[in-house]
């Protein structure tokens, strides 16, 4: 019996073009699930409408929040810190003040309060899940936060957590994901705690300046993948907004060809795995 997980695209409302292939792929069945970024620049009225349309095509679609604390994009409220210029700071600098403990707690916690009421006047329901752009939530100090906001407002949405399903000893392959591992044992632990629902297991994370093939990275994601497991993805078509915001760029529109071509379906029926 096939095996159930949620594919799911991050970052919609970073640009149009990223938003035009997301909405196209969940249409066709590609995807069935996106993750949306209330501070990005392409995240108006008629974005949102447009998304909604596309996932009336698509009924198994959920549609999350992408909470986004990291440069280049602003926070929502003006007390925010820390900031630099007015932007969010990088996540790699994020996460050390976080592991140094100098991250304020109840700073972080308005600032997803308000992101959580923002999807909520945008899209009129809470979110049907909450991750991170580039994998906040996991952070120390921020995760606490996260935790705490997501019970308040939308306790009913399940949460990402990025830790993958194997042995130890076979998690050494990939720095990035063994990082994401560590950092996610203990976010399991405090939600549970906090009686919130995460996924059993996670899978997208590569190396993006090596751009490799993303078929071969894709069979790998999905070997093994349990029910209700969820691969992260970044299609996209190249805007010039995109390009001022985000490095990844090109590695967006090979995924989006590869979930639009004729391999991808091939490969989640021999993978034992739906979208449905």
């Amino acid at each position: 019996m096939n095996r159930r997980i949620w594919l799911c695209a991050d970052d919609y409302g970073i640009s149009p073009g990223v938003n035009r292939a997301i909405r196209d792929l969940i249409e066709t069945g590609r995807l069935n699930a996106t993750s949306v970024m209330v501070v990005g620049p392409a995240i108006g009225r008629d974005d949102v409408s447009a998304l909604k349309a596309a996932a009336q095509a698509n009924p198994c679609c959920a549609i999350g929040l992408h909470v986004t604390l990291t440069a280049p994009f602003r926070p929502l409220t003006m007390h925010f810190r820390p900031i630099e210029g007015g932007l969010f700071l990088p996540h790699t600098r994020l996460l050390r003040r976080g592991l140094m403990g100098r991250l304020d707690v109840e700073l972080i916690h308005t600032e997803l309060t308000v992101q959580l009421a923002a999807f909520v006047d945008l899209f009129g329901r809470t979110p049907d899940f909450v991750d991170g752009h580039q994998h906040v939530q996991l952070f120390p100090a921020v995760r606490d936060a996260f935790l705490a906001a997501v019970k308040e407002a939308a306790p009913n949405a399940w949460i990402r957590q990025c830790g993958r399903d194997r042995p130890w000893m076979q998690r050494l392959d990939s720095p990035k994901a063994l990082v994401l591992d560590i950092l996610s044992a203990q976010f399991r632990r405090r939600a549970t705690r906090a009686e919130l629902t995460f996924n059993p297991a996670f899978a997208g994370a590569y190396d993006f300046s090596k751009e490799p093939e993303f078929g071969a990275l894709m069979r790998q994601f999905l070997r093994g993948m349990p029910e209700a497991g969820v691969v992260m993805c970044h299609p996209g078509i190249v805007d010039d907004v995109l390009i001022s915001l985000d490095p990844l760029t090109t590695q967006r529109e090979r995924e989006y060809e590869f979930f639009r071509g004729e391999h991808f379906l091939p490969l989640l029926a021999a993978s034992e795995v739906t979208l449905n």
